[in-house]
């Protein structure tokens, strides 16, 4: 064969090839171009549906925006009212309260009539340790069960007439007498102004009589003395003791006052027991009468 024809032949041949490869390529675009528009347009559809879904979104959002409008103003109104009705409550309870402590003010000064008084002994104040007179007072009341705009009317019963006048200059003073106020005034007005009085009697007080007389009239004083230690207070006590019973009593390490009052009637036992007695016990004896003969007689003897 010649040159010229075997040229011609590879030439046809790959041009051939070429055609052959150029269609499979274009296929292949095709292939790859469709798919594309396909998931283009999926791509578009979804993209249609997801602006539907925001169009719903957008009305849904529109009517929940609507109903917080109207919810508001249903609130609006609701408040509106609550704070007209509350204000006509505070009123009507204000003036409910003001009827009841004018009340209370004309209970506990003047004393109502329909109230029955518990009809108990109790002790009047005459001016002295009011302190003390409080004290049962409110025992009284809580005995009886006494309300507290009761208090100042019943204890007022029990005033002697003279601290009664007291009463009234008070209540001259004060716009309303509670038992509170009541209580605060009496002391500050009764009450011993020198504080050291109570102390002084008390440290000076000596044992004369009974253990038991004396633990009494201990106790009556220092109940009237205060900010005073309890190891203090025993050692004030022991002091008022007689010189043998307190001596006794020193030797014994006490923490508390009634220890030290149990221990004193104690040791006040036993000296009284162990103590001879007084009395000289002779014989009956004949008492002759006093004459020379007999002085005589125990010139003799002597």
């Amino acid at each position: 064969m010649r040159p010229s024809a075997t040229k011609f032949t590879l030439t046809k041949s790959n041009n051939s090839k070429m055609d052959g490869l150029n269609k499979c390529v274009e296929a292949k675009m095709d292939g790859l171009k469709k798919g594309m528009e396909a998931k283009m347009n999926d791509v578009e559809a979804k993209m249609d549906g997801m602006e539907a879904k925001m169009d719903g979104v957008e009305a849904k959002m529109d009517d929940l925006k609507k109903g917080m409008e109207d919810l508001k103003a249903y609130l609006t109104k609701f408040l509106q009212e609550m704070l007209t009705n509350g204000e006509r409550i505070v009123k009507e309870t204000h003036d409910e309260n003001k009827i009841n402590v004018n009340h209370d003010f004309i209970d506990s000064n003047v004393g109502s009539k329909n109230q029955h008084v518990p009809n108990i002994a109790m002790r009047k104040f005459y001016g002295k340790d009011p302190r003390t007179w409080i004290l049962q007072m409110d025992q009284f009341f809580d005995i009886h069960n006494v309300q507290n705009t009761q208090k100042v009317c019943i204890a007022t019963l029990y005033l002697d007439p003279n601290q009664f006048v007291w009463y009234r200059w008070l209540c001259s003073r004060k716009q309303i007498v509670t038992w509170a106020i009541f209580m605060d005034e009496m002391i500050a007005h009764y009450e011993d102004i020198k504080s050291n009085t109570f102390f002084s009697q008390l440290i000076n007080l000596k044992q004369k009589g009974s253990m038991m007389e004396h633990i009494e009239d201990f106790q009556k004083l220092n109940i009237r003395v205060k900010d005073i230690l309890e190891e203090n207070r025993i050692d004030v006590f022991i002091g008022t003791l007689k010189y043998d019973i307190q001596h006794e009593v020193r030797l014994w390490e006490l923490d508390s006052l009634e220890k030290a009052f149990r221990l004193a009637r104690k040791m006040e036992s036993k000296i009284m027991s162990t103590r001879k007695p007084t009395t000289h016990n002779r014989k009956d004896e004949v008492l002759l009468p006093l004459t020379i003969h007999n002085l005589q007689g125990r010139h003799h003897k002597n």
